[in-house]
């Protein structure tokens, strides 16, 4: 997708002046040629609550504008499950409800993927809470995806209907991005039990017969994985296949989640953030940042197709902090043509009404422009 006219949506010509020269600089940097296309967005959770909205206000058709008006062509949706099934939310939901499909709300998922389409932002549908697997706590599961073949089953059964929905969208509309952060977790119901790398043949087979039923509808479907390990790792048993793989831009998670409840079991124990220096004892660095990306960047260099489905920042991290950190993590990811979106748009990590402390906020349209990490989203 082409870039919109910047300086016509806002009127600001010296932030458009900046906008073109930076686009070029980032152009430059791509020395590597990834499969995937080097998208650049924003994670949409309209979906992220298993019940309910959570709180979270609906995208609407301005969010989607601007977006593309300010240079951006992509968007994840990440998805509870539960959230387009019918089942009685006082109750625990049952392996009969997972693929009880409420079709009122799979129109409305399908509208929000035209209503972005129709912007020129490609769609990445995904599972983030997925039957019998989400890395966060908070929702009691049927079964286990990664142990129950009927959570399995069930899976698969949730991206052919998918697949089938959009068997008339093309790559450059859509794509399906499996589950989010898979893990192994000794406590599905504790969100600080310890996690691990789900055995990667295991990882294989379940990618494989999804990527077999979305591309039964459509075999040009575009299959996205995302890293092992809580996202962390890249997945080598996949290499063969022809899916793309999603890394994230939480390293490390000193900077990213500081103070972050459902990371820090007590927020006062999250040790001050720097960025380059020491912290926890560890000293990190932009060469901290290319040794922990190197294996992904390794893998574009193979022929697999790298996204960065998830970055960002919690809004407790000092400004000045996050955006020294978050630049030379866009940096890296672009010098090897690896997009990126950010989580979220509007909330604690987004560029809009994200609750800062120590920000100069912008008004725009009601809302709190965060202009400093927009535009270096936009240098990227």
């Amino acid at each position: 997708m082409k870039r919109r006219n910047f300086i016509k949506t806002t009127g600001l010509a010296a932030a458009g002046a900046g906008l073109a020269g930076t686009t070029t600089a980032a152009n430059f940097l791509n020395t590597t040629k990834n499969k995937l296309p080097r998208w650049k967005g924003f994670n949409l959770l309209d979906y992220f609550s298993p019940i309910g909205s959570g709180g979270r206000s609906a995208t609407t058709d301005n969010d989607l504008k601007w977006m593309a008006d300010w240079g951006f062509d992509f968007v994840r949706l990440p998805m509870a499950y539960p959230r387009y099934v019918k089942f009685d939310p006082s109750k625990d939901i049952t392996p009969d409800d997972v693929l009880n499909f409420n079709e009122k709300e799979l129109d409305n998922i399908q509208s929000l993927v035209d209503r972005a389409n129709k912007q020129g932002l490609h769609m990445s549908l995904n599972l983030h809470r997925a039957p019998g697997f989400c890395v966060n706590a908070g929702f009691n599961e049927p079964y286990n995806l990664w142990q129950d073949k009927e959570a399995q089953d069930a899976f698969y059964e949730h991206w052919s209907m998918w697949a089938k929905r959009f068997k008339n969208y093309s790559s450059d509309k859509i794509s399906f991005d499996l589950v989010n952060e898979p893990c192994t977790r000794e406590d599905m119901n504790d969100q600080h039990s310890r996690r691990g790398a789900i055995p990667g043949q295991l990882y294989r087979e379940v990618a494989k017969k999804s990527m077999d039923a979305i591309r039964a509808h459509n075999p040009n479907h575009l299959v996205i994985a995302d890293g092992n390990n809580v996202g962390s790792d890249v997945i080598p048993e996949i290499f063969d296949l022809d899916i793309g793989q999603s890394c994230r831009g939480y390293y490390p998670h000193y900077i990213s989640h500081y103070r972050a409840s459902w990371v820090w079991k007590n927020p006062d124990d999250a040790p001050t953030p720097v960025w380059p220096g020491k912290i926890n004892g560890q000293q990190f660095s932009r060469d901290k940042l290319k040794e922990f990306y190197a294996p992904w960047i390794d893998a574009v260099n193979k022929g697999v197709g790298v996204h960065c489905g998830e970055c960002g920042c919690y809004n407790e991290t000092p400004h000045d902090v996050f955006l020294a950190w978050f630049g030379d993590v866009l940096d890296v990811l672009s010098e090897h043509g690896i997009g990126y979106a950010l989580w979220e748009f509007r909330g604690t990590f987004g560029i809009m009404d994200s609750g800062r402390k120590d920000v100069d906020y912008e008004d725009w349209h009601g809302h709190k422009l965060d202009r400093k990490l927009l535009a270096l989203l936009q240098k990227y």
